[in-house]
């Protein structure tokens, strides 16, 4: 595949840097492409132009793009409906009743500790798929944490750091499938068997879980959640001044309808269906390749069906059963539903712009550079610790967990066999770099959902995570290092 050196790391680069110094995530993004074309096109700004625009009208090309973007305004209506229906204060009122109970023996900040926590083991064992994960910890524990004046930097810390890499260490889901697809395209002899054993030293998300649970417990903070803490014990304010929630306030603060008894229900039972709707759809859309085994069907299912699927449903189950139960009318529905869409149209054209960057270096053969110059520098104690290194790297930059595995996998098995190197350790490595750069990347979508199931700020998510993911990330490159020295 021909690349173009250099020049292929200036979009994502340009891009970030951007995003991370101005906070203009949209204008960021939307340069960055813009110099990307115009590489393509030989330096020439007019015919950049126009291919920028053909660019980001191709994102639609791909189906399981369109489904995603389809699902953030699904998601918006879901949101506004279960809110009007008095669900969100029904669940508010349920939880604050059991911290109330349990008060005499913890102070507030017991009471932030257990929430923090039941938000933390609910990501963790959604670990069907990350999008559903975050979008259920972000839709249920906001309220709860607004109420206690947690800051919402700190809620989509939990969220984001409780949904991939539980998906990556359970990989009994769609993730699984795609990196036994990318091993056995390898020639390895049982490659789910093989991704098992690399779970095993996959440590980056073994530390990011290790890290968030040491915060939660602990109280301490550091780096801009630090101040963002401060912020809100002082001020009660949830947001930095100036934050732009990627949820706007029509669809993250819907008030309840007047007249109607806030039921907890009015909000469980619509999320719980599209979390036990996610694996069946999974199943339903694996099963031809699955060859009637539900748990093949499992692993080999669409993601971006699934959830485009389930949240609709959802949305549905919602609408019939607050008509019938007198909550709202079917045409209140659907003018709710249309309002709570529109409230997520800067979410989905964020999504179009990361997924025509993301395309764009693919094109511009940007981590297929990054991978091939860093392989004349590796010896092979020093394996496993640059191919998490060089992942890292490449998932920043491209701002995709998957698109880094289907690169680095193909590089670091390979590489690792030919250096006799642990081949477990070297693709462990490479997923944990991946998994790196969705916690990191303002252009990854699993970032973006985050903010946006939060109602947060894009940017100050990114700069109050990143501090943590750094620091999981130099002892994971240590721990490497010395594996790969002693020989493990």
């Amino acid at each position: 595949m021909e690349t173009y050196g250099l020049l292929s790391l200036l979009p994502p680069l340009i891009a970030i840097g951007l995003a991370l110094w101005t906070r203009q995530v949209f204008l960021s993004l939307l340069i960055g492409i813009w110099i990307g074309f115009v590489i393509l096109a030989g330096g020439n700004p007019v015919s950049g132009t126009f291919q920028t625009l053909d660019g980001l009208v191709s994102v639609f090309e791909s189906a399981g793009n369109t489904r995603i973007i389809i699902f953030t305004l699904i998601v918006g209506a879901l949101i506004a409906l279960i809110q009007r229906s008095g669900g969100v204060q029904g669940f508010i009122n349920r939880i604050l009743g059991w911290l109330e109970k349990s008060a005499e023996k913890a102070g507030s900040r017991g009471q932030r500790k257990r929430v923090e926590l039941m938000a933390l083991f609910t990501g963790l064992v959604l670990f069907i798929e990350s999008n559903i994960s975050i979008l259920t910890v972000g839709t249920l524990y906001r309220p709860v944490f607004d109420k206690l004046k947690i800051p919402r930097e700190k809620l989509a810390y939990i969220a984001d750091s409780s949904s991939a890499p539980s998906c990556i260490l359970l990989p009994f889901n769609a993730w699984g499938a795609f990196i036994t697809g990318l091993l056995m395209a390898q020639g390895l002899d049982n490659a789910f068997g093989e991704l098992l054993k690399a779970t095993l030293f996959n440590v980056y998300p073994m530390l990011v879980i290790g890290t968030l649970i040491f915060v939660i417990v602990s109280g301490r903070d550091i780096g801009e959640m630090k101040t963002a803490e401060s912020r809100a014990r002082d001020t009660g304010a949830l947001l930095r001044t100036g934050a732009v929630p990627m949820m706007s306030e029509e669809a993250s603060d819907v008030p309840m309808k007047e007249g109607i008894t806030p039921r907890a229900r009015n909000m469980i039972i619509p999320i719980a269906a599209m979390v036990f709707l996610m694996p069946t759809f999974l199943i339903m859309t694996g099963w031809a390749e699955g060859e009637g085994s539900a748990f093949k069907a499992l692993q080999s299912g669409s993601g971006s069906k699934s959830v485009l699927y389930a949240t609709s449903f959802a949305c549905a189950l919602a609408i019939i059963m607050y008509k019938l139960t007198g909550k709202l009318g079917i045409r209140e529905s659907f003018d709710l539903s249309l309002k709570g869409m529109s409230a997520m149209v800067p979410l989905a054209i964020l999504m179009v712009l990361a997924f025509a960057i993301g395309s764009l270096c693919k094109e511009l053969g940007t981590g297929l550079y990054v991978a091939e110059t860093a392989k004349d520098f590796i010896s092979p104690a020093l394996v496993p610790a640059l191919i998490f290194l060089v992942a890292c790297f490449v998932a920043f930059s491209t701002g995709t967990s998957w698109g880094t595995f289907a690169i680095m996998i193909a590089i670091a098995v390979p590489l690792a066999q030919g250096m006799e190197t642990n081949v477990s350790l070297a693709i462990a490595a490479a997923l944990g770099g991946g998994v790196f750069g969705d916690h990191c990347s303002p252009t990854s979508d699993t970032s973006i959902i985050t903010s946006m199931a939060t109602a947060n700020d894009h940017i100050d998510h990114i700069r109050t995570q990143l501090p943590y993911a750094l620091i999981c990330g130099g002892l994971t490159t240590l721990l490497y290092l010395i594996l790969g020295v002693m020989g493990v």
